[in-house]
């Protein structure tokens, strides 16, 4: 059976990321973009990662460039803007593609374990989040219009 971490990811930085160094904790993964009506979510992101990250969360937010070209800066441009902005201080990684044949193959997965609203695979636009069990499972898929403030009761529930 395939779980998260059976993937790995870069970080903005460039740093090679096996997944399975988060074994055992819960996981919030988010595509962002800096230019998007969603963006302030940084802020939302960054509480959840402030107040569960002690206690075992991982958030990693995935940049993405597909959704009305809301992310064309570079990850060093990303990463500038997300600190000097929204104080981002949880796991940034390298821009990707979330959907068509360039797809991250962490997001085909994501999105086949958790399909949207009437079954569709595709992510919709910035910031679909999703929460992932402490086995590494797919719990739940999220709306970008839901805050992360409002999924704080299914974070604490993958926690205990």
């Amino acid at each position: 059976m395939t779980t998260v971490y059976d993937f790995e990811a870069l970080t903005i930085n460039g740093k090679s990321v096996p997944l399975s160094q988060y074994k055992g904790k819960p996981l919030l993964i988010v595509n962002t973009a800096s230019a998007c009506g969603f963006t302030p979510q940084f802020a939302g992101l960054e509480e959840l990662h402030k107040t569960y990250g002690k206690k075992g969360l991982v958030v990693l937010g995935f940049p993405c460039n597909q959704f009305g070209a809301q992310d064309k800066g570079s990850n060093d441009e990303i990463a500038e803007f997300c600190q000097l902005n929204y104080g981002v201080s949880f796991t940034m990684m390298a821009k990707i593609d979330v959907n068509g044949s360039d797809a991250h193959p962490l997001y085909q997965w994501l999105s086949a374990e958790a399909p949207g609203l009437l079954g569709t695979k595709a992510i919709k636009w910035n910031f679909t989040k999703f929460l992932v069990a402490k086995d590494g499972q797919v719990l739940k898929r999220y709306a970008p219009t839901d805050t992360p403030q409002s999924i704080a009761d299914d974070i604490e529930a993958a926690l205990a």
